[in-house]
């Protein structure tokens, strides 16, 4: 990729396997120039701590419902736990890893829009100044997704993780923004990897029923990200090198914008 290029990857929570390499992929990438950030879930864990606590976890659509209870757990296990050890895990690895949430520097502002899913908000804005002024001083920003509710600053919304990475590689102009998931990537009807997709084609396989559960809100964050982004990707963080990989041979399945190519691709799917 070209020297300054910028890309987020999205780490999820059942996404590193026992060789991972994911983090040592990443301080090698920034030495050659591209900068890195970083955006996690946590989903398994904060399942087994609400369970620990004797809140039940309940989903619609892919998303988790948060109640006020909930909300309390999932920030203390996304921003204590989940990001600061993914912090340490970039500095092992040789490189400078800064733990953020949404509310830092209040760079990402939420509204709720669905009651339904409590207090589950959707990105609304992203103030990415403070985010290149650690990219310009060779520092890896990893984002835990809890944000700010834009309309009462002092009160706090979980925002879905993939949401969020294809929000910020929209507001960063991203080259790329890389979703690392414990799949090989989308599956087609048959069970093989779809290599590529064009956004047509993404809500397609929506509409008959391919694609669902958890990997909806990864494509809808693919195909929001390619407002400005130029690729999406979803890979299989398990595999020692994925994220190497994924820059250099297009591993996993890429979403790209709409072209007679793309569309070709699509329609073998």
């Amino acid at each position: 990729m070209a020297e300054n290029a910028r890309i987020v990857v999205k780490i999820g929570g059942n996404a590193l396997g026992p060789d991972d390499t994911t983090f040592h992929d990443l301080v090698a990438v920034q030495k050659q120039g591209v900068w890195p950030v970083v955006v996690h879930g946590g989903g398994p864990l904060i399942s087994q701590w609400l369970d620990q606590v004797g809140v039940e976890s309940t989903f619609v659509r892919g998303l988790r419902v948060t109640s006020d209870e909930a909300l309390d757990v999932v920030t203390a296990v996304l921003c204590g736990l989940v990001n600061t050890r993914i912090v340490a895990s970039i500095g092992e690895a040789g490189g400078r890893g800064v733990g953020l949430t949404g509310a830092d520097g209040a760079v990402i502002a939420a509204e709720v829009k669905d009651p339904e899913l409590g207090r589950v908000g959707e990105v609304a804005s992203i103030q990415t100044d403070l985010i290149t002024g650690l990219l310009h001083h060779d520092f890896i920003p990893v984002f835990s997704p809890v944000s700010i509710d834009a309309s009462d600053k002092g009160r706090l919304l979980n925002v879905n993780a993939d949401s969020v990475a294809g929000a910020l590689a929209g507001a960063l102009e991203a080259d790329r923004v890389i979703f690392m998931t414990d799949v090989p990537g989308v599956l087609g009807a048959d069970g093989d990897v779809l290599p590529t997709l064009s956004e047509a084609r993404v809500q397609e396989l929506i509409d008959d029923g391919i694609i669902t559960g958890g990997m909806i809100p990864k494509v809808t964050a693919c195909l929001n990200a390619l407002a400005h982004a130029q690729t999406a990707q979803i890979i299989d963080g398990r595999v020692p090198n994925a994220l190497r990989d994924a820059l250099e041979h297009d591993t996993g399945t890429r979403i790209v914008k709409e072209t007679k190519q793309a569309a070709t691709a699509g329609a073998t799917a």
